[in-house]
């Protein structure tokens, strides 16, 4: 059983589309910049991968992530060959934060926002006319949620076509979370290596046009072959290796598809300790003895941790990589740490390679855990 991806979208700090990210990506530039969202003297961590889209002489301004969740959703669907015309297409967000930095703005600066505006829905009925919608605050794993929940959907006989979307900007409050939380203080997010001290965060948006095998009139990208989602509620913060390693083999069972079968691993990847040490001993399990192994690459090292796009963000950059048959290195990995040491890390330049099937890592905190599985369209 499988799904169609026929529209795919995305914005970053590196790129407006999933093509100039995964180029920019595959070129392995540093694209952390001091923090501009707001002042950086009040937090120990003075580095953001923001999207520089605010306007000229500093300040913020309120529903960015409304914004770019609007523009990737209107490009999927013309990438999909759909009209904007949504009444009848469910759009499934997920998220992280939602619109809070727009709260931050109004409750600090006096910004212009109205309650209904803090509802992803309100902008998705005035945009497309999209009259079900349902938003997600899975933390890290929200996209990948909405992807399983829309492939049930189609399953289900309830739609024949749905959108999958995630946004998140920078919050304040988040921010000054990790900023107080983190042990050490991170300079660049640099997952796997024995320099890695935390996470963080990124900006972005990403859409999915996801359709029922057969239908779509646009050439298909690839195929999500399986979701898997759990949640072990296991610990607040730190991920735990029996709800991760469930998670993957369930995914691997609802796919079909052994260990063996996975060309590519897009790593959750958020540089903090516990997560990667967590997940390379998961995966250094569930692959052992599985031939090579696949090639693994993190791309948080570039794009910050976008939060709830995160998990779809890594999935269209999978899609890409499958296309391309070549794999974007992680950024700043020279010296992996033990538990990664014997993973297909890609390092320093990109690997080439047919890549047939990929697997698509996100974990978030209090063990919301999501694993899908996808394969390239030949």
């Amino acid at each position: 059983m499988s799904w169609d991806i026929t529209g795919m979208a995305a914005v970053a700090n590196i790129g407006a589309s999933p093509k100039e990210i995964f180029a920019a990506l595959c070129a392995g530039q540093e694209s952390r910049k001091p923090l501009k969202a707001f002042d950086p003297d009040k937090y120990r961590a003075a580095y953001a991968y923001e999207i520089d889209d605010r306007p000229e002489g500093g300040g913020d301004i309120p529903r960015r992530a409304t914004r770019w969740l609007t523009t990737v959703v209107s490009q999927a669907v013309a990438d999909a060959g759909l009209g904007e015309d949504l009444s009848q297409v469910p759009v499934l967000v997920g998220t992280t934060m939602r619109e809070q930095r727009s709260l931050e703005l109004w409750w600090r600066d006096d910004a212009e926002v109205a309650v209904e505006d803090l509802h992803f829905g309100t902008a998705l009925h005035a945009a497309f006319g999209a009259s079900t919608t349902y938003t997600f605050a899975n933390a890290c794993s929200a996209t990948l949620y909405a992807l399983g929940l829309a492939t049930d959907m189609i399953e289900l006989g309830m739609a024949d076509t749905v959108v999958v979307a995630g946004t998140d900007a920078v919050t304040e409050s988040g921010f000054g979370t990790l900023d107080r939380v983190q042990n050490d203080l991170p300079g660049a997010l640099r997952p796997f290596d024995a320099t890695h001290k935390g996470m963080l965060m990124g900006e972005g948006a990403a859409a999915v046009v996801v359709q029922r095998a057969g239908i779509g009139s646009r050439p298909v990208h690839a195929r999500v072959r399986g979701v898997s989602m759990n949640c072990d509620a296991r610990h607040a913060t730190a991920p735990d290796p029996e709800g991760i390693t469930r998670a993957v083999q369930d995914a691997h069972r609802r796919a079909g598809v052994r260990a063996q079968d996975i060309d590519l691993v897009m790593l959750h990847g958020s540089g903090t300790p516990r997560n990667d040490q967590t997940e390379s001993s998961v995966l250094g399990r569930i692959f052992h003895g599985a031939g090579t192994g696949p090639q693994m690459t993190a791309i948080k090292a570039m794009t910050g941790h976008t939060l709830g796009g995160s998990g779809l963000l890594s999935l269209l950059m999978a899609v890409l990589a499958m296309k391309e048959g070549t794999v974007p290195p992680v950024l700043g990995l020279t010296d992996p740490i033990p538990e990664a040491r014997g993973l297909g890390l890609v390092q320093g330049a990109p690997a080439v390679g047919d890549l047939a099937i990929a697997q698509v890592d996100a974990f978030g905190f209090g063990g919301i855990n999501a694993v899908a599985i996808v394969e390239a369209a030949r």
